[in-house]
């Protein structure tokens, strides 16, 4: 579908004709086929599942009624969803893995409490059976998990621990008397928490507990994190079995059809059989062995197969993001509000700063959609075995903690501001927006906390940095840090910020020309992120001779930046998969508007951190003005293109399911106006008082 739409002349253009803006025309069907992304069919498959009325959430549910039917959702999943996708083709799956996300983030249409429900289940419980386990633990756990036979809670999280995974404080010690292993929770900081089934559907879970083993006549031994199947509820009485207690969390903030809640085990014993034995095994005598023999490999080796949970969230973030500005930007181009001078009201999308509010949120939501396709592509990338190296997980790795936490925080800010865009109707119940804000709320601190999260990608850019160092002497690392210290005071001094003021003065438009220039965009995103790092390397260095204690409140110290540092990484990954997106778009006018889209990110990146840029010299006080005039000019631009980018995702009345967003205000404001005009031409219409004066 390609459509034209009048608009109002902008102050220039880059032709500098200011009727060639009004002759860009944006194809529809050709950009939603660009974000369908990797896996078209498998989306456009689920999202007509997702108009199945049997799926939906129904608002106002109690939290009985509302888990009770999401638990018979993820039934109907099970036996008509193609849910099992990433696993073994003898278990009824393709071994497609990134196929099975893609098609799993469409489940946000539906309800996200069954988004997240159906994640417990295959994406945790099912995915740990499979990637931790062998051919041993698939035989006998796998095809209940995935039909739903055994519903199923993973159970890594403690109350006393939950990104530190590493200290968590279960045990699991094995006996060679009897060959079972004994779970035990030594006190209440360890109870299991949070988990999705535990509170009262799940009969079984994956339990991470540390494992003990004390081969004859030697010490015991902790051989760190591993997962065991364990039955924790009678299936036919839904009690808890023997020695397995728990709690129910209860009414939450949002996800409310999931039945989060609370275990904890009382010398549970387990037979041997039931460790997930991929990455570490105990023999009937107690001899401890694994393929990978540095503990610390092995930790982060078993948490890595886990990432799809992370991966799955930047997904769904992105399409509740979506669904959002969906609502809010067709409500804002039928909801009209305050004379215009016309005789008629003003829709509320031709407000500029209506369309201020808007817009960038759209170009970052369309930023994160790219960037997201990348990590699918990366995961089935690693997963599917084409090209899994140690490097390149820890590449997905770091990938999926640095965009995770920037798409859900991103939703969550997003939401927030379609909500108040939409008014009184945007707090009803009825129109979503508020119930998916609640829902997303603890995307923000589950499968890995954001800011934790982005500590780890810091992390990483650090030592990428540092290995810029590894193979040079003393004296030249000493000239490289100096080159670096003043290159950055260099862009500090008077002088040249006096000569980059004269060079902006010259001619506004030459300036915003500059900018708008993807060089220029690109450059002004990574020398931040690389001074960023560097500033926290160089800070740093004296903590490689410190005593350790030194060390650790060195770092502490510089905690701060070093997360701001890799919230830079993330933004300029997004604004790099948005660049290389644009050259799938294949029709001209399309291009150009997805242009403007991609230069109102980037260019609202400087401004949300145009401070940086003014204290550091990289911008002057005239080039700072420049940026923000130009964001103005690009959303006046793409306000007539604003329906058409939302309605580019694809989205059916079945999706969107909010009255403000079908039509029904359009019909409203119709009546009115016709009541209005049919007044005015009868000369009905009453005087208005201060006319009779």
């Amino acid at each position: 579908m390609t459509t034209t739409t009048p608009r109002p002349t902008p102050a220039d253009t880059e032709q500098g004709d200011p009727r060639l803006d009004a002759d860009v025309r944006l194809d529809v069907d050709h950009l939603a086929r660009v974000l369908l992304g990797h896996y078209p069919e498998l989306r456009l498959g689920a999202r007509r599942l997702m108009t199945d009325e049997r799926l939906h959430r129904i608002e106002g549910q109690t939290l009985a009624e509302h888990r009770d039917r999401v638990l018979g959702q993820l039934r109907i999943l099970a036996a008509e969803g193609d849910v099992h996708r990433s696993f073994p083709a003898r278990f009824g799956g393709a071994d497609d893995h990134g196929g099975f996300l893609a098609r799993f983030e469409e489940l946000t249409h539906a309800d996200p409490s069954l988004q997240i429900k159906s994640g417990v289940q295959w994406g945790l419980f099912a995915s740990a059976i499979y990637h931790l386990g062998t051919e041993r633990s698939h035989d006998q756990f796998l095809r209940d998990a995935l039909t739903v036979a055994v519903p199923g809670a993973f159970a890594m999280t403690e109350t006393g621990h939950g990104s530190d995974v590493a200290s968590i404080g279960t045990t699991a010690t094995y006996e060679p008397e009897t060959e079972e292993f004994v779970i035990h929770t030594p006190f209440r900081a360890a109870w299991k928490d949070y988990l999705g089934n535990a509170g009262l559907h799940g009969t079984a879970a994956v339990v991470f507990a540390r494992l003990l083993t004390a081969p004859a006549g030697a010490p015991r031994v902790d051989h760190g994190v591993h997962a065991f199947y364990v039955p924790i509820r009678n299936p036919q009485t839904m009690e808890f079995l023997p020695g397995v207690g728990g709690e129910d969390d209860g009414l939450k903030g949002g996800l409310n059809g999931i039945d989060n809640g609370r275990l904890w085990f009382d010398h549970v014993r387990v037979p041997r059989t039931h460790l997930l034995n991929r990455y570490g095994d105990v023999a009937a005598d107690g001899t401890y062995s694994s393929p990978i023999a540095s503990p610390g490999r092995r930790f982060f080796t078993t948490l890595g197969t886990l990432v799809q949970g992370r991966v799955s969230l930047d997904g769904a973030a992105v399409t509740a993001s979506r669904l959002g500005l969906t609502i809010a930007i067709t409500y804002g181009n039928q909801r009209r509000q305050f004379q215009g001078g016309t005789g008629d009201e003003v829709v509320l999308m031709d407000y500029a700063e209506h369309q201020r509010r808007l817009l960038p949120l759209l170009a970052e939501t369309y930023a994160a959609g790219f960037a997201h396709e990348d990590l699918l592509a990366a995961f089935d990338d690693v997963f599917s075995g084409r090209n899994d190296t140690p490097d390149t997980r820890e590449d997905l790795e770091t990938l999926a903690a640095a965009l995770k936490p920037t798409s859900t925080w991103h939703a969550l800010r997003t939401l927030q501001t379609c909500r108040e865009a939409c008014g009184g109707a945007g707090f009803l119940a009825e129109n979503r927006i508020t119930g998916l804000r609640a829902d997303l709320d603890v995307y923000a601190t589950f499968e890995g906390d954001n800011t934790v999260l982005l500590q780890l990608v810091g992390k990483r850019l650090l030592t990428d940095y540092a290995k810029g160092f590894k193979h040079l002497d003393a004296v030249k690392v000493a000239r490289l840090v100096a080159e670096r210290a003043s290159d950055a005071a260099r862009f500090r001094t008077p002088l040249h910020r006096a000569l980059q003021t004269v060079s902006d003065v010259g001619d506004p438009r030459r300036s915003a020309g500059q900018l708008r220039e993807t060089d220029t965009q690109r450059a002004l995103l990574v020398d931040r992120v690389e001074t960023m790092v560097a500033e926290v390397g160089q800070a740093l260095r004296p903590a490689q001779k410190a005593d350790p204690a030194t060390a650790a409140a060195l770092f502490n110290s510089q905690q701060h930046a070093l997360v701001e540092a890799a919230r830079a990484h993330a933004e300029l990954v997004q604004w790099e998969s948005f660049t290389a997106a644009l050259a799938r778009v294949t029709d001209p006018g399309t291009k150009q508007v997805l242009t403007w889209v991609r230069d109102l990110f980037g260019l609202t990146l400087v401004e949300r951190h145009l401070a940086w840029y003014l204290v550091n010299g990289r911008l002057s006080a005239g080039r700072a003005r420049t940026v923000t005039s130009y964001i103005d000019r690009l959303v006046s631009r793409l306000r007539p293109h604003a329906q058409d980018l939302v309605d580019a995702f694809g989205f059916e009345q079945a999706h969107l399911r909010a009255p403000i967003a079908s039509g029904a205000e359009q019909a409203r404001q119709d009546e009115a106006r016709a009541y209005y005009r049919a007044q005015r031409a009868s000369g009905d219409a009453p005087i208005p008082e201060k006319h009779t004066r």
